[in-house]
């Protein structure tokens, strides 16, 4: 129960933020994509250098 409350209001407030200051909105997703991206290439780095 309790976690199918934190979910609803986790995406409350995701909508929320969305709608009430996208710039912002819009500046923390492509600091999630830039380090998913960073993270993404490293492990690119560790398998290149551990296969050669």
């Amino acid at each position: 129960m309790v976690k199918k409350i934190l979910t609803w209001g986790s995406i409350a407030f995701l909508i929320f933020f969305i709608a009430y200051r996208p710039e912002s909105a819009a500046q923390v997703a492509k600091s999630i994509g830039s380090g998913l991206a960073d993270l993404a290439d490293g492990f690119t780095n560790f398998f290149t250098s551990l296969v050669s």
